[in-house]
């Protein structure tokens, strides 16, 4: 992995779309095989911060679109 592919950057400052085009690459490079096995350890690890990153923005998504529902079926309903 090269360093301009962000690989030295901390998986939690990463933005959902960084981290998952990130990943995309990270599974890229595994699908092609690395010279070495530790290479491909590395990346492997990288992958699953990826994911797990990924899935952190996701779930906070949902918990937001939960409360946004929650609050609008609670609210009295307005006639106008």
């Amino acid at each position: 992995m090269t360093e301009s592919s962000g690989a030295t950057q901390d998986v939690s400052s990463l933005t959902f779309e960084q981290a998952r085009d990130e990943l995309v690459r990270v599974v890229a490079e595994l699908e092609q095989g690395a010279p070495t096995l530790e290479q491909s350890l590395a990346l492997w690890e990288r992958g699953e911060a990826l994911a797990a990153r990924c899935d952190e923005w996701l779930l906070g998504a949902k918990r937001r679109l939960d409360a946004a529902r929650s609050a609008t079926e609670s609210a009295p309903a307005e006639r106008v």
